[in-house]
């Protein structure tokens, strides 16, 4: 068993950004050409703690380097208030002739450079001409954080950044860390959320809200918001808009946008396009630049495996890790017997 350590993981992945978006685009082209396996994730709640949770997302991935496991991924918005990480995770890959484990990987980083990723690939592939200047952030996180990253690589046009955050104390200290991200970039914090929606014709919303609350109204026309957490937009604005995904059976669980959209007019019409499909350019979806675009992603395990196995491939290359020789039962051997505690008489 190969361990991979939150550093190791970061060692791989630093500076890769345009080598991941181009992971996940060929991950989510496997996954609608049927060349993937991803099981609805399971969520752990508790029934004190409402906010909390911890999310499970088996996935198989095919293509020329396939790969399977499981993303295990806890969800608590407190730790923010305590200066520790809302999300922590662990994903385990397995060996597809044996089944056997043989990797564990800290998985916060992976989970958090495939969400960006992911963002990533839509902007470059639904932006109106001309690219865009600027770029909108509400939800000042780690999430927005690697999503600003990745944008930069995936949109060198991108020369300022507008902030909102409820907590303005955590907007000015992530406005420090984005000048430090890239010292070229202009940073402006909003005054209010209204003015970050108008700011910019591409927006970013990666934030810990449970209910809608996001009015798009003073968006400008054929801005395209990259709906990253998911349950922000309430069903009017899904409505009006384009509306681009990751899976349709996915994003319409858990009292998401799109889900609620769906309970309030029992379908999914209103959805346009999954990415993959526009990927490939199999199904006729155009953009209407008169018209916002949402792009909504679950979030498929799929990415976390691929992202992984590129992680374990790597790392077994460079020599990193720790490997625990003894963590399974060799071969031939067998666990010890139990010794049963009652007599032979019952």
């Amino acid at each position: 068993m190969l361990i991979l350590r939150h550093d190791d993981v970061q060692e791989i992945l630093a500076d890769r950004e345009l080598a991941l978006i181009e992971l996940v685009g060929e991950a989510y082209k496997l996954h609608d050409e049927g060349r993937t396996s991803v099981p609805h994730s399971t969520f752990l709640r508790f029934p004190d703690e409402p906010r909390n949770r911890i999310i499970g997302l088996p996935a198989y991935v095919g293509g020329p380097a396939p790969a399977a496991g499981m993303k295990w991924i806890a969800s608590w918005p407190g730790n923010i208030h305590d200066g520790l990480p809302r999300a922590n995770a662990a994903i385990l890959v397995n060996d597809l002739d044996t089944g056997v484990p043989r990797a564990l990987l800290e998985g916060s980083v992976i989970s958090a450079k495939r969400t960006a990723a992911s963002a990533a690939l839509a902007a470059r592939l639904l932006v109106r001409d001309p690219a865009p200047s600027g770029v909108t952030l509400i939800g000042c996180g780690v999430i927005n954080l690697e999503v600003l990253r990745f944008l930069l690589a995936a949109l060198p046009t991108l020369t300022e950044v507008t902030l909102f955050d409820s907590d303005p104390e955590r907007a000015a200290a992530f406005a420090r860390q984005c000048a430090a991200l890239a010292g070229t970039v202009h940073v402006t914090l909003a005054a209010d959320i209204g003015r970050a929606v108008a700011a910019h014709e591409l927006i970013s919303v990666a934030t810990t809200a449970a209910e809608p609350h996001l009015d798009l109204g003073p968006a400008r026309p054929g801005t395209l918001v990259l709906h990253v957490s998911l349950r922000d937009l309430p069903p009017a604005t899904i409505l009006a808009s384009q509306n681009v995904v990751d899976d349709a059976d996915h994003v319409c669980r858990e009292r998401t946008s799109l889900h609620l959209t769906e309970l309030q007019v029992g379908h999914r019409n209103f959805i346009d396009a999954p990415i993959g499909q526009i990927l490939r350019g199999t199904g006729g979806f155009r953009r209407d630049p008169s018209r916002r675009v949402v792009f909504s992603p679950f979030g498929l395990g799929a990415l976390d495996i691929a992202l992984a196995e590129f992680v374990r491939a790597a790392a077994v290359e460079r020599g990193l890790g720790v490997r625990v020789d003894n963590f399974l039962p060799g071969p031939g051997q067998r666990p010890e017997p139990q010794l049963s505690t009652r007599s032979s008489h019952g």
